[in-house]
C-alpha cells in the first residue's frame, strides 16, 4: 500500500510539473517574436533576452525532469522518494518560480538559497551512487565512510561547477543573463561585481556540499555502528563504569 501511494504522489507531481514547464512555451514563443532585443524601460520591463531565457529554462526543465526516469531505467539505481520530491522542487523553484515569475530579482537572496538546497541534494546523490558500488557484486570493494564523504563532496561541488559553465555558456552564446551580470533594468555589471554572483554561487556550493558531506559521514558511522551491535549483541551490554562502550575511548 505504502509503494502504491508513493508511486501515486511521484505520478502527480511529475505531471504537475512537466505542465508547469510546457504550458508557458507557447506564450513565451509569441513573447520572444513581438518584443524588442533591447533591456532599457525600468524595473519589470522584459526584454527578448528574458523571454529566451525563460524558454530555455523551461525547456531544460522539461528535460532534466526525465533525470530520475533514465538513472531507474538504463543504470538501476533507484532514487529514494523524499530525494526525488527535493529534486522536483528544486526544478520548480529555480525554473518555473526563479525565471518565469522572476522570483530571482523579487525574493532576496532566492538564487543564493537554491544554491545551496542543490548542493545538499547533490552531495545525498553521491552517497547513493557510492552506495551502488558498494553493493555491485563484481567490484568486490568495499568503500570507507571517509572516502564516500569525500566523494559525496567533490561530486556535489563538479555539479555545482558545470551549472556555472552551463550559464556561462548560454549568456554567451544568446546573450542572456543567467550568471546575474546586468540587473533587470539592463545596467551592466564591470569588475568585481560582474563576478559577485558566480563566485558567491560557488562558495555556497561548497558550503552546501560539504554540509551533505558531514550529515551522510555520521550517518554511515552510525548504520556501521547499529549493525555491528546487531552482529555481536554481546557489545551492547559491555558498558563500562564510565558510561561508556569498551573501547570507545
Amino acid at each position: 500500500m505504502k509503494k502504491i501511494s508513493e508511486h501515486t504522489i511521484r505520478k502527480m507531481t511529475y505531471w504537475f510539473m512537466l505542465l508547469s514547464f510546457i504550458v508557458p512555451v507557447g506564450f513565451l514563443i509569441y513573447r520572444i517574436a513581438v518584443t524588442e532585443n533591447v533591456a532599457v524601460g525600468g524595473i519589470g520591463y522584459r526584454s527578448r533576452a528574458d523571454y529566451t531565457l525563460m524558454l530555455v529554462q523551461c525547456l531544460l526543465g522539461a528535460v532534466v525532469l526525465h533525470v530520475p526516469y533514465f538513472f531507474r531505467k538504463y543504470l538501476k539505481i533507484e532514487i529514494p522518494t523524499l530525494l526525488y520530491m527535493m529534486y522536483i522542487i528544486f526544478l520548480y523553484c529555480a525554473i518555473f518560480l526563479g525565471e518565469v515569475r522572476s522570483f530571482y530579482y523579487k525574493v532576496p537572496y532566492w538564487d543564493k538559497w537554491l544554491h545551496g538546497f542543490s548542493a545538499v541534494m547533490a552531495g545525498s546523490f553521491g552517497f547513493i551512487l557510492i552506495d551502488v558500488l558498494n553493493n555491485f557484486n563484481n567490484i568486490g570493494i568495499k568503500l570507507s565512510p571517509i572516502f564516500t564523504a569525500m566523494f559525496a563532496f567533490c561530486f556535489a561541488i563538479s555539479i555545482g561547477v558545470l551549472w556555472e559553465i552551463y550559464e556561462y555558456a548560454f549568456d554567451f552564446v544568446l546573450g542572456l543573463n543567467m550568471q546575474k551580470f546586468m540587473l533587470e533594468d539592463g545596467t551592466q555589471l564591470i569588475g568585481r561585481a560582474a563576478l559577485d554572483d558566480t563566485m558567491k554561487d560557488i562558495i555556497i556550493d561548497c558550503c552546501g556540499s560539504m554540509l551533505a558531506a558531514i550529515i551522510g559521514y555520521i550517518s554511515i558511522k552510525r548504520h556501521q555502528k547499529r549493525e555491528l551491535i546487531k552482529q555481536t549483541p554481546h557489545l551492547a551490554h559491555a558498558v563500562s563504569p564510565y558510561g561508556m562502550e569498551e573501547g570507545e575511548e
